[in-house]
């Protein structure tokens, strides 16, 4: 007789766990990830999945990879770090901010309260790394095109509204403000993953409740293999990497 083992997909995993999580009051809550960087292949979907999620302009991406060589000749080779807000539980972003625009929510996630921010981007200096962006209020097709491309000026929806960019507003936001990563909120609050994770083509990542002990990203969190990028700044960031 055989015995079948089932076996279920990391995003099953995931998905369930986000589904229990959101069972939980916000402030119960700790959204944390993990990316394992022996798995990323450098292919940049999880900056492209950002960028059309979140439908960000020339010069602001939430998500990026970033490439660096290691080894020595001959014996060289390639490594990929995938870096989106580290949702820090003490960010230095939210302590140099004038006007109390950005703040940590009770479940962890960073965020900028767009109707506050005046765009001193004090925050963006702070950030160590390098994880805000600025909206100068460019856009793809305005100006070099016959007319502004609908991509350019589609909504996109953030932080539980929609916001639409138009290139006669200027002085609307989120034109004007400090932008970043949430961890895709709105998408959280719909019971579904941020768009990096679902895109991921290596299952680099794992996404899910620091606080729940049956989740794959408390599993994930506690291998050896886990650092965590500048700890020595005491920032404690909600983004682990396993080398």
């Amino acid at each position: 007789m055989t015995v079948q083992v089932e076996t279920k997909s990391m995003t099953v995993r995931m998905l369930e766990d986000l589904q229990r999580a959101l069972q939980k009051p916000m402030e119960e809550r700790h959204w944390a990830m993990v990316i394992d960087l022996r798995k990323c292949v450098g292919c940049n979907a999880c900056t492209v999945a950002c960028k059309a999620e979140n439908n960000t302009p020339p010069g602001v991406a939430y998500h990026v990879v970033i490439e660096e060589e290691i080894g020595k000749y001959p014996n060289v080779a390639r490594r990929f770090l995938p870096r989106p807000c580290m949702q820090c539980e003490h960010p230095p972003c939210v302590k140099v901010c004038p006007v109390n625009a950005t703040y940590r929510r009770p479940d962890g996630i960073v965020v900028i309260d767009y109707d506050v921010c005046i765009g001193c981007r004090y925050c963006l200096t702070a950030c160590p790394y390098g994880a805000r962006s600025f909206d100068f209020g460019e856009f793809y097709t305005a100006g070099h095109t016959p007319e502004v491309a609908a991509y350019d000026t589609s909504p996109s929806f953030e932080y539980g509204r929609l916001h639409q960019r138009q290139p006669g507003r200027l002085n609307e936001s989120p034109i004007g403000n400090a932008r970043k990563c949430t961890f895709c909120i709105h998408r959280l609050e719909k019971g579904m993953l941020p768009a990096c994770i679902t895109t991921c083509l290596g299952g680099a990542r794992v996404f899910g409740d620091l606080n729940d002990p049956k989740s794959l990203v408390v599993q994930l969190a506690a291998s050896p293999r886990v650092v965590r990028l500048k700890e020595e700044l005491g920032t404690e960031p909600s983004v682990y990497y396993l080398l």
